[in-house]
């Protein structure tokens, strides 16, 4: 603006020029009555160079006028952008003065606090503070004096319709255009969505601790059994097996020594389920250990079919041994390996009323080796086959009823097969039978 006041100054001091030299030429005709012809060619040049120089003041000025044009039109088109970037912005936006009476709002302020744009002008922002929330909020608006920025306040707000809202505040201070005013500008964003889904995942890791916390517990629960439920059951089984043994010398009667049969096998049987939610426990904590060896596991295997053949003989079932292996030998654990082979067999036998049960053992690339143990029993119904390696989970509930068991040998099977950096599959269908494939590395690093 001062370059333009020059600029019309100078016009201005050009303009009084040439009218002064014009009043002297005036004068001079006046007092001589006519010049002399020296005289008035001096004076028409010195005119001509008086109206040269107010061209020239006159282009400049023009020139400065169609700048002042452009600039105006380019600080217009400015405005006019910050207005729509103001107005349409996402979030909302609000421009108070010192103490907070609302001079500009845009659209989605506007919608935020549920009041046309119009309405809210000349409204103090803390009419939209619940009353509990007041204090608190004229006291920060005081302290806001003497701040720069204030970022991410968050202020419980409430909407003209009465309902609550969850708002992040960012407050700047400005000036106003006469630089004279302080004010505020002020960016509101709905926050309730962001600190809903903060609640839920705070609850979610509550819940998640508190679980952890009760499988820890039970987890040194078990493991503090472990020795109160052995001790007596393996008297029962031992006081049983002497019985037995000695019936002949007692003469115990037929009736009795059967009694004893029973409660050899049931010992034997709560035994099993004992050490399976032991084993199970151990394995969820962490304290299971393995002892690598070198295992000859066609015998294994041999070893473990001739223990459970009594099993299968009872259901008049046939259990097939095949191994195609270019080394007998494996490196891993040989009671958790007898283990598995254990689980399978004994679910293949006892869901398989008739037909055959088989194991088949080969070679896989890599150095691994796979374990197939086939059956021709009940099978198990598609949806059931993602779940049948769960804990506590048994496909085919109500014939399981009768066969019992505690649902964790198959968890089992999966958490140390994984353990051994291994992999457990099935394949089945109902009616046709089940096969689990079991693939671990011949030499096991743990």
């Amino acid at each position: 603006m001062m370059s333009y006041q020059v600029a019309g100054d100078e016009f201005s001091h050009k303009i009084n020029s040439a009218c002064h030299r014009a009043s002297v030429i005036q004068q001079k005709v006046k007092e001589s009555g006519w010049l002399e012809p020296d005289a008035l060619t001096i004076s028409l040049e010195e005119l001509q160079a008086a109206l040269e120089e107010l061209r020239v003041a006159d282009e400049e000025i023009r020139q400065q006028n169609e700048e002042l044009i452009l600039t105006r039109a380019a600080a217009e088109a400015e405005r006019q952008r910050y207005q729509e970037l103001f107005e349409f912005a996402p979030d909302g936006y609000l421009v108070t003065d010192s103490v907070g009476v609302i001079q500009e709002a845009n659209r989605a302020a506007a919608s935020l606090l549920g009041i046309l744009q119009r309405h809210l002008i000349g409204k103090p922002l803390i009419v939209f503070i619940p009353d509990e929330g007041r204090p608190a909020f004229r006291s920060q608006l005081n302290r806001l004096q003497n701040q720069i920025v204030l970022q991410e306040w968050e202020v419980v707000m409430r909407s003209r319709s009465g309902k609550n809202f969850d708002a992040a505040i960012t407050v700047t201070p400005a000036l106003s255009v006469d630089s004279q005013q302080p004010s505020l500008r002020w960016m509101l964003r709905d926050i309730t969505t962001r600190k809903q889904a903060e609640e839920r995942a705070h609850i979610h890791q509550l819940q998640n601790l508190q679980l952890q916390e009760a499988t820890k517990l039970k987890s040194q629960f078990l493991a503090l059994m472990s020795h109160e439920l052995r001790t007596p059951m393996n008297a029962i089984l031992g006081f049983s097996q002497l019985l037995l043994r000695q019936s002949n010398s007692y003469d115990l009667p037929s009736n009795c020594i059967n009694m004893v049969e029973r409660i050899l096998n049931s010992g034997k049987h709560l035994l099993q389920l004992i050490e399976e939610i032991l084993d199970f426990s151990k394995i969820e904590s962490g304290t299971i250990a393995f002892n690598l060896q070198e295992i000859n596991l066609p015998q294994l295997i041999q070893t473990t079919v001739e223990d459970l053949q009594i099993l299968a003989q009872q259901k008049q079932l046939q259990i097939n041994v095949q191994c195609v292996l270019e080394s007998p030998f494996i490196v891993n654990d040989l009671t958790r390996v007898r283990q598995i082979l254990v689980n399978l067999l004994s679910n293949a036998i006892k869901f398989t009323h008739t037909g055959s049960i088989s194991v088949e053992v080969s070679e896989l690339p890599k150095d691994r080796i796979v374990i197939a143990v086939k059956d021709t029993g009940i099978g198990i119904a598609e949806e059931d086959l993602q779940k049948i390696f769960q804990e506590f989970r048994q496909v085919n509930q109500i014939m399981t009823r009768d066969t019992g068991g505690t649902g964790l040998g198959l968890a089992i099977c999966d958490r140390l097969v994984r353990m051994m950096h291994g992999k457990i599959m099935v394949e089945s269908e109902p009616r046709e039978g089940s096969t689990f494939r079991v693939q671990l590395p011949r030499t096991v690093e743990l």
